[in-house]
């Protein structure tokens, strides 16, 4: 049989290989695809334009969320902190990686306690939706959430990381009813999330069914996972099955319309390879709340909190000269009107 790394090893091991490895995925997010249609005569003050919206009843100051990235080893703590800081800096949302590493060792929980940083923000709590095959249930959901005393929690969906991983949780059998439980019988909503190959609209249909509250498509385009853990892997079959998918997935473009379809009235999170506040802008246009980065902020944490408020004010600018440019001063006007489809 072989050997099953600790989680704190696999975190560990996740952090380097994001910041050192090339692990994008092999399919574009799509967004490429599209562009915004120029009004050279926005009839609109820039000072004016209004990227604020609320979010599970907290104001935010635009449409970004720190997609949930890491936790449970103590660089893992230093990284969330500085995106904590700079998300409270900012007033964005973030989502912390997954907890389940604290769960099971609880001195690795300070690495997740960012609350005290970031008071006014929208913060996720995160664990695997196929622990609940594996023995969790509303008690270990709870745990997590006030943990970082959350204002939702992510269940993460991960299937086809789970079984190119030796010695994944593949057991995802009956997880749509047990979704619905744990979206009864907590406090507060559930987030359901991808790893980066999207959701379909067969899913998101079924997912809305189970009463969760928004869906974050993570879709292809940005990090691979199975790339992640072709680099982790130890010995060629592994490797050689990992690498076999790099091509998998729904492109986020297509996975946020997909989830417009089967979900019409579903809260979006667009994530999977958006690069800069265009892309966040162009998945608004498309159906999405808001959007999600990941490598930008790991990238620009692991030198300081400085460097993820610049990368944050950065981002917030491009969405406001994106709406200014398409005369859309607010956005619930930043519509698939805005957009041209050129591929």
């Amino acid at each position: 049989m072989k050997k099953v790394a600790p989680i704190e090893e696999r975190k560990a091991d996740h952090i380097k290989i994001n910041l050192e490895k090339d692990v994008k995925s092999g399919l574009d997010s799509g967004l490429e695809r599209y562009r915004f249609r120029h009004e050279a005569l926005p009839e609109l003050n820039l000072a004016q334009i209004n990227t604020t919206l609320s979010l599970f009843q907290r104001a935010i100051s635009a449409p970004i969320l720190i997609s949930s990235m890491t936790g449970g080893t103590s660089h893992a703590g230093a990284i969330n902190r500085r995106l904590a800081e700079a998300a409270q800096e900012c007033k964005i949302a973030m989502g912390v990686g997954s907890q389940r590493a604290a769960l099971e060792h609880p001195n690795q929980a300070a690495s997740f306690k960012i609350r005290a940083l970031a008071p006014d923000i929208p913060l996720f709590a995160n664990l695997g939706a196929v622990q609940l095959n594996y023995g969790y249930g509303p008690d270990e959901c709870r745990r997590a959430i006030d943990m970082i005393q959350a204002d939702a929690l992510y269940l993460h969906l991960n299937a086809l990381q789970e079984a190119v991983q030796a010695g994944g949780d593949t057991n995802f059998a009956g997880l749509a009813k047990k979704i619905e439980k744990i979206c009864v019988q907590l406090e507060i909503p559930v987030i359901i999330k991808e790893v980066g190959w999207g959701i379909s609209a067969k899913t998101a249909k079924i997912l809305a069914e189970c009463g969760v509250r928004a869906i974050d498509v993570a879709g292809a385009g940005g990090t691979s996972w199975s790339q992640v853990e072709m680099h982790r892997a130890s010995d060629k079959f592994n490797r050689s099955l990992a690498a076999s998918f790099i091509g998998w997935g729904i492109p986020s473009a297509e996975s946020i319309q997909q989830v417009r379809q089967g979900a019409p009235n579903m809260t979006i999170f667009a994530s999977g390879g958006l690069k800069d506040g265009l892309d966040i802008a162009k998945s608004i246009a498309l159906g999405a709340t808001l959007g999600g980065m990941a490598g930008p902020f790991l990238k620009a944490a692991a030198i300081s909190t400085e460097n993820v408020i610049e990368t944050i004010h950065l981002t917030t600018r491009q969405i406001q000269i994106a709406m200014f440019a398409t005369g859309t001063g607010m956005l619930k006007d930043l519509t698939g009107e805005k957009l041209v489809k050129v591929g």
